[in-house]
């Protein structure tokens, strides 16, 4: 019988030696890895400088490799593919075995490519990025990124010494999308994509889809990997069937580095917990916690859209801080932003060596002002990367609402900018269609998939239905920032008393539109920096007088319809700017008239808890009613109502001397129980008030069918609570 004849290695073309060794092959695997011949089967790998290679198979069979050309090796093996680790030696030592990254068969599969070539994989997360887990029966991390317009792409890290030759990326579709299974690669691993652009340059760029990264100013991307369980089960079943539009909604705004210098998310969670406890808020929001590289941004400028900032720990650390919250009985909101990220080279910007997460043409693609770059909204692949990554908040991090930041920046093509410098809409109009039906589609998802959230819109213009539903046109927000009564209440509480009469619009003008949309109302760390003093220090007056029109003021922000948010800070009367690069003035507590003012905070969100009528008919007209609008006497006087519940009644002297008696007419006659009264000594008022309940009597006044007389406190407001018979 005639011997079989050795199987023989083929020979590859000389260029393709070459793009294999230099590590800029598309499709290493085509050639690298073990392969099918006549007669057996051909191992390839390329080990640049090794003295001696051997393949070392399952079984322990030894099969040496032939050094072939400039680092590539071969050899042949006669018996059926099977796993396998690479034993090289070199004459200057160490050896090194390792298992090899290109017998593998890809790790993302042919569904999730053609879902994120359409722009609908709702959980790319899950796809692209750096994950560890096991493949084929391997641990390791799987590797994929997104780069059509590269001609190659490797990964390097501290696990290659940042040496990508042995580690190049296949690409696996038309999409571009580019993937690499490295064996044995642990959690904690730093690494980045190099990408050889179409202009034949390499640049290194940090993973879009990092989910952990160094800490800044650090810029590379970290393998993660989470074995945190949650225990907030409760809070999600209880979230998935409550309106937040019907409930309480009371939000502490919150910058992590400057709330108190020095703590990470785990110790945040005992700190802020027992702070929230005293205050009584029902939501904390926090500042933008995705990674960015500049503090000084105070997190609006992000370079890494799915990693949890790890200046303050592990994201685990922060799904601990959460899940603690939850458990307290605290809701979480988060800001969020997909209107601009920055130039960084090492980041989004020109990812693959060409435009590709913002859009080509610098009048749509780049915003002037910020320095920083837009979106394409109408790429599906970017349109995914952003709608996939509002839930990876809400459904990996449990988030209870996204705070949507510079909403009006997205949706108008003239944002800040002069005739000729914009674009018009394909109608001739300067409405930025694709942004528009982006937000549709981010809202109407998170809302779809997780039950019970709120996302919210800051945006300051008169665009219409932002809180109207999408299949109704809308945007499909369920909150916006009232930024029109912002502006104009602190216009008018600026105002010396003497003047306010003149100004009496002001305070009052937010009714009029106050049904057109469903709002919160903000007094945000926007208000407090760059100039424009703390709360505090808008007030006119002395030091009294300053904090007692605080308490008003906050007063009428809470029973005036709607949601309220306020920055750290401001519920005790902080008297300085915010900066974010110190505290706040803690201190300042050890001063009664202060610790007052935090007292009170804690009573106005106790009362808005308890009180039904204060958030039950938010939205509704039929929830709200003036009694008393009195520009001469600095006076206005409301009524809340709810469903079968006490109404409320809001008085508010912002004159600097009492009044009274004054007659109001009230809805109902009887007991109506003073349940706030912002000049109470304990919160550093003078103690002018009604001995805690007034009595109203069938007597008609101004169109009421009861009335009664009563004082309000100089700088005061008052609650009062009809006590049901």
């Amino acid at each position: 019988m005639m011997a079989r004849p050795a199987p023989v290695v083929p020979e590859l073309h000389p260029d393709h030696v070459r793009a294999l060794v230099e590590g800029r092959h598309p499709h290493p695997h085509d050639a690298l890895g073990q392969h099918a011949v006549d007669g057996g089967w051909v191992i390839r790998v390329i080990r640049p400088l090794a003295a001696s290679v051997t393949i070392v198979r399952a079984d322990g069979t030894r099969v040496p490799l032939a050094h072939a050309a400039d680092g590539l090796w071969h050899g042949v093996a006669p018996d059926p593919g099977q796993g396998y680790t690479v034993e090289t030696t070199y004459d200057n030592g160490p050896d090194w075995t390792a298992d090899d990254p290109y017998r593998f068969v890809p790790s993302v599969g042919d569904i999730d490519l053609h879902l994120w070539g359409e722009g609908r994989h709702e959980q790319i997360w899950h796809v692209l990025g750096a994950h560890y887990r096991p493949h084929e029966d391997v641990a390791g991390t799987s590797f994929s990124v997104w780069a059509p317009h590269a001609r190659a792409v490797r990964v390097v890290g501290d696990f290659n010494g940042w040496n990508g030759v042995g580690h190049a990326m296949r690409r696996l579709d038309d999409n571009g999308v580019w993937e690499l299974f490295v064996p044995g690669l642990e959690p904690g691993t730093v690494y980045k994509f190099e990408i050889l652009t179409a202009a034949g340059q390499w640049v290194t760029r940090a993973d879009p889809m990092a989910r952990f990264t160094e800490v800044p100013p650090a810029t590379g991307s970290r393998v993660g990997n989470s074995i945190f369980t949650w225990s907030d089960d409760d809070w999600l079943r209880a979230r998935a069937t409550r309106d937040p539009l019907s409930a309480p909604m009371s939000t502490y705004e919150v910058h992590v580095g400057s709330w108190r210098p020095g703590l990470d998310y785990r110790s945040l969670a005992d700190e802020l917990i027992g702070y929230l406890d005293e205050t009584a808020f029902t939501h904390v929001e926090f500042l933008p916690l995705a990674e960015h590289p500049y503090g000084p941004s105070w997190g609006y400028q992000v370079t890494g859209y799915y990693a949890p900032t790890s200046r303050f720990g592990h994201p685990d650390d922060l799904k601990y801080l959460i899940d603690r919250l939850h458990r307290a009985g605290y809701g979480v909101i988060m800001d969020w932003v997909p209107g601009h990220f920055p130039k960084d080279e090492w980041a989004l910007a020109r990812f693959d060596g060409q435009p590709l997460y913002e859009h080509s043409d610098p009048r749509r693609g780049e915003h002037q002002d910020w320095g920083t770059l837009i979106f394409d909204y109408g790429r599906s692949q970017v349109r995914n990367f952003l709608v996939a990554n509002a839930l990876y908040w809400l459904e990996e991090f449990h988030i209870d609402g996204l705070r949507v930041d510079a909403v009006a920046s997205m949706l108008y093509l003239d944002y800040s900018r002069k005739e000729g410098e914009w674009v018009p809409n394909v109608f001739g109009g300067r409405e930025n269609l694709e942004a528009i039906s982006f937000l549709q589609e981010v809202n109407a998802t998170a809302y779809k998939r997780n039950p019970g959230i709120v996302m919210i819109a800051e945006e300051s213009t008169a665009f219409p239905g932002v809180t109207r539903p999408t299949d109704a046109g809308g945007l499909g927000f369920g909150l916006k920032w009232n930024m029109g009564w912002m502006h104009d209440s602190l216009a008018y509480i600026e105002e010396d008393p003497m003047y306010r009469s003149y100004h009496h619009g002001e305070i009052t003008f937010s009714l009029v539109y106050q049904y057109t949309e469903q709002f919160l109302l903000p007094i945000s760390h926007d208000e407090v920096v760059h100039g424009k003093g703390s709360l505090l220090a808008k007030m006119p007056g002395d030091q009294w007088q300053k904090l007692a029109n605080v308490r008003a003021y906050l007063a009428f922000m809470w029973a005036h319809p709607g949601k309220q948010l306020l920055f750290m800070g401001s519920e005790f009367g902080q008297p300085s700017e915010w900066s974010e690069q110190r505290g706040l003035d803690w201190w300042i507590l050890d001063q009664p008239v202060h610790r007052g003012l935090l007292t009170l905070v804690g009573a106005l969100n106790r009362a808005y808890r308890s009180e039904p009528a204060l958030w039950q008919r938010d939205d509704e007209p039929g929830g709200f009613e003036w009694l008393e609008n009195d520009p001469q006497r600095n006076v206005v006087a409301f009524v809340r109502w709810g469903h079968d519940v006490p109404p409320v009644v809001g008085l508010f002297n912002f004159g600097g001397n009492p009044v009274g008696p004054y007659r109001v007419g009230l809805p109902l006659a009887g007991v109506w129980d003073e349940i706030v009264n912002t000049d109470a000594v304990e919160y550093g008022g003078s103690g002018v008030g009604n001995y805690g309940a007034v009595t109203a009597a069938d007597e008609p006044w101004a169109g009421r069918p009861a009335s009664a007389e009563l004082t309000i406190p100089p700088l005061g407001a008052l609650y009062l609570r009809h006590r049901p018979v």
